[in-house]
C-alpha cells in the first residue's frame, strides 16, 4: 500500500503537479530529520540537511525507477548527504568492518518494561547509541525496512547489516537494562 501511494504522488509530481510533493515531505519528514539528527548531532544542521535531502530528492525524482521502495531511496539520499557533510567537516565517522557472521535476526523482548514507560525508555536508550547503530534500529524496527533495504541505505553488505543490527540490538538491550536499573533504584 505504501509503495502504491508513493508512486501515485511521484507520478503526479513528474507530470508537473509539483504541489503533490508536499505529501511526500509530510509523510517522511520525521524519519528524515531523525536520521539527520543522529548523524549530525545538531538540530539546526539536521533541519538544514533534511531540507536539502528533500530538495535533492525532488530534483532527482526523474531518476527514481521504482525498483526499490521510495522510502529506501529517500533514506539513502539523506544518509549520504549527512555522511558527506560529516566528511566535509573532517569529523571522524567510524567505518564498518566487513564481518561475515550469519546470525538470524532476533526480536527484542521489551515485556519487562511497563507499557507507559516503554516509548520513553526506548527513546532514551536509542539516543545513547552511536549514529550508525541508531540508524539500523530506527530503519529496521520503526520504519520496518528489510535487511536488504537497510543494506542499500547504509551501503553495507546484507550479512554485515545483520551483524551490526544484532550488535546494536544487544547494545540497546544492555542500555535499556541499565536505564531500568537506575529507574528502579530511584523508585526504591
Amino acid at each position: 500500500m505504501e509503495q502504491k501511494d508513493d508512486i501515485y504522488y511521484i507520478e503526479k509530481v513528474k507530470a508537473g503537479q509539483t504541489n503533490y510533493f508536499s505529501y511526500i515531505v509530510e509523510r517522511y519528514q520525521d524519519i528524515v530529520f531523525s536520521i539527520a539528527m543522529k548523524v549530525l548531532k545538531n538540530r539546526e544542521d539536521a533541519e538544514e540537511m533534511a531540507q536539502e535531502s528533500f530538495i535533492k530528492a525532488y530534483k532527482s525524482l526523474h531518476t527514481f525507477k521504482g525498483t526499490a521502495k521510495f522510502s529506501t531511496w529517500l533514506y539513502r539520499i539523506t544518509y549520504n548527504n549527512c555522511i558527506s557533510e560529516v566528511r566535509k567537516r573532517k569529523m571522524h565517522f567510524a567505518s564498518t568492518d566487513d564481518v561475515q557472521i550469519a546470525d538470524e535476526a532476533e526480536e527484542m523482548n521489551l515485556d519487562g518494561i511497563p507499557e507507559e514507560n516503554r516509548a520513553q525508555a526506548i527513546k532514551a536508550a536509542m539516543d545513547k547509541l552511536p549514529e550508525d547503530e541508531y540508524t539500523l534500529i530506527l530503519l529496521y524496527y520503526f520504519e520496518e525496512q528489510s535487511i536488504e533495504e537497510i543494506s542499500k541505505v547504509t551501503k553495507l553488505s546484507e550479512s554485515n547489516t545483520k551483524v551490526k543490527l544484532y550488535r546494536a540490538r544487544k547494545k540497546l538491550y544492555t542500555i535499556l537494562n541499565e536505564l531500568m536499573k537506575d529507574e528502579l533504584y530511584t523508585i526504591l
